[in-house]
């Protein structure tokens, strides 16, 4: 997906987002992420939205924490994340293609990668805040999934930090039936994730794009899993993310 495509997806989640947690009420519990209120999502994805925006905007070149989280709440926490999704959206629009600050997985320029990883870390925790209001989630663009699929297979599943592993060598078949196929290779090591149906599969889970995107973040079911059911338990129990 282009750049612009990205920062449009950024765009338009961040405030179904705002929308959602608005009508949901600080208060509401997050069915998808249990632990949570709207107001713990609302303030990490805001911290999140401003520390995205000061590596490109300030050029940092090194990992740094991001900032403390806000003493708001109800309405005043509401408009502090509108207005930190607004600031990121202007810096991603405005920051030169050619930028170069500090990222945590491949992509073809600094720009790109902030671009892609904050329309996804936008979107899933829109579809976080839509679980706390209830009612009809806003629908996701099938190729924008299967491109965020990429981004967890390829980049975050591919890290030394991945515990998603395996001691027996075992090969997870991850299909989009509207879409294309992937071969997740589980060992001792982080799995080696590739395109196509490239080894037998232990296990398959399938389903269109956009269910397999949320069932692989962990906030739906997989839609459809077969073999041995083990191997998609095991994906659900340790592909928790750690960011950086």
């Amino acid at each position: 997906m282009e750049i612009s495509e990205h920062i449009q997806i950024v765009a338009d989640e961040g405030r179904l987002l705002a929308r959602a947690a608005a009508e949901a009420g600080t208060d509401a519990k997050v069915p998808t992420c249990p632990d949570w209120q709207v107001r713990d999502l609302l303030r990490h994805v805001g911290m999140v939205h401003r520390w995205a925006a000061a590596f490109l905007a300030e050029r940092r070149t090194s990992y740094q924490l991001g900032g403390e989280l806000p003493d708001l709440d109800g309405d005043a926490l509401v408009e502090w994340f509108r207005e930190g999704h607004a600031a990121l959206v202007a810096t991603l629009e405005s920051a030169p293609p050619d930028v170069e600050c500090w990222t945590f997985l491949p992509a073809p320029s600094s720009l790109a990668f902030w671009a892609r990883r904050q329309a996804n870390e936008t979107t899933v925790h829109r579809v976080d805040a839509e679980s706390a209001r209830g009612g009809t989630p806003s629908p996701l663009d099938a190729a924008f999934a299967v491109d965020g699929i990429e981004e967890l297979l390829f980049g975050f599943h591919a890290r030394d930090k991945s515990r998603v592993r395996s001691v027996t060598p075992r090969a997870l078949r991850v299909r989009a039936t509207d879409g294309p196929t992937w071969t997740v290779r589980l060992t001792d090591g982080p799995p080696a994730a590739e395109h196509g149906a490239t080894a037998p599969a232990d296990c398959e889970v399938s389903g269109p794009a956009a269910r397999l995107y949320l069932a692989l973040w962990n906030r739906l079911p997989f839609p459809e899993v077969t073999g041995d059911t083990a191997l998609a338990a095991l994906w659900r129990e340790r592909s928790a993310i750690v960011m950086g």
